[in-house]
C-alpha cells in the first residue's frame, strides 16, 4: 500500500509562498496543509488559497507530524528557518517534476527546485537553497546553503557559490568562478571573474558597485 502524502507547510504568506504551493499541487509526496506567519499575527485570521495560515509560536503541536518548506525568496530566510527548526520541525525538499537532476548530483534538506530547472553531473546543492524557474547549473559546481538562484540565470561548470549569495535573474555566471558569501549578482549580469564576499556586482561584464552588503 503506497504511503499516505505527508503534511506540508509553507513559512511565508505572500505571493511566492502562493508559487511554492502551485509546486506542491503537482507533487504527490506532500499534502499542502497550510501556511506560517511570524510577523503579523493577524494574517492568521485569512485564509491563502483557501488554506489555514498558522502563527509560528503555535507549530510545538505540529513538530511530530508535519514538515515545512521555506516560501521566501529573499537570503535572509535563514532566520526564519532557524526558528522554526528550533521548534523541532523537519523540512521537505521539493522538486518539480519538469526539473531534471543529474543521478550524479546531491540536493540538500529544505532546497526548492522550481519547474524548467536542468542541474548538470556532479553538482551539489546545500541546504535550503531556492532555484527558481528555468535555472541552468552546470557540472562540479557547489551551490552553498540558503543560496538564491533567481529565473532564467546560468550558472557555469565548476563554480562555487557561497553561502546565502543571491544570483539575480537572467544573471550569468561564467565557468570555474567563485560567487562569495552573502553577495549579490545583479539581474541580467555577466560575471566572469571571482565576486568576493559581501558585495553587489551589475553589469556586463559584472563590476562591484556596493560593498558589505549581506544578501538581499
Amino acid at each position: 500500500m503506497a504511503n499516505s502524502p505527508r503534511p506540508l507547510l509553507i513559512l511565508g504568506t505572500r505571493t511566492f509562498a502562493a508559487e511554492i504551493a502551485d509546486l506542491v499541487s503537482g507533487m504527490g509526496d506532500f499534502q499542502l496543509a497550510g501556511f506560517v506567519e511570524n510577523m503579523d499575527k493577524e494574517k492568521c485570521k485569512e485564509k491563502l488559497d483557501g488554506l489555514p495560515i498558522f502563527w509560528v509560536d503555535d507549530l510545538n503541536s505540529m513538530a511530530n507530524t508535519h514538515w515545512a518548506v521555506c516560501g521566501l525568496a529573499t537570503t535572509h530566510r535563514t532566520i526564519y528557518i532557524e526558528q522554526v527548526a528550533n521548534i523541532g520541525i523537519r523540512f521537505a525538499t521539493l522538486i518539480s517534476p519538469s526539473a531534471r537532476i543529474s543521478s550524479k548530483s546531491q540536493v540538500g534538506e529544505g532546497t526548492i527546485v522550481s519547474p524548467g530547472v536542468i542541474i548538470a553531473s556532479h553538482t551539489t546543492l546545500g541546504r535550503h537553497v531556492l532555484v527558481n524557474r528555468g535555472v541552468l547549473i552546470g557540472h562540479h559546481t557547489e551551490i552553498s546553503d540558503y543560496v538564491t538562484i533567481q529565473p532564467g540565470a546560468n550558472i557555469a561548470g565548476v563554480c562555487k557559490i557561497g553561502e546565502a549569495a543571491y544570483i539575480g535573474m537572467g544573471a550569468v555566471v561564467l565557468d570555474h568562478v567563485t560567487i562569495g558569501a552573502h553577495s549579490i549578482v545583479g539581474a541580467g549580469a555577466v560575471v566572469n571573474k571571482d565576486v568576493p564576499d559581501h558585495v553587489q556586482v551589475v553589469g556586463v561584464p559584472a563590476r562591484i558597485v556596493k560593498q558589505n552588503i549581506s544578501g538581499k
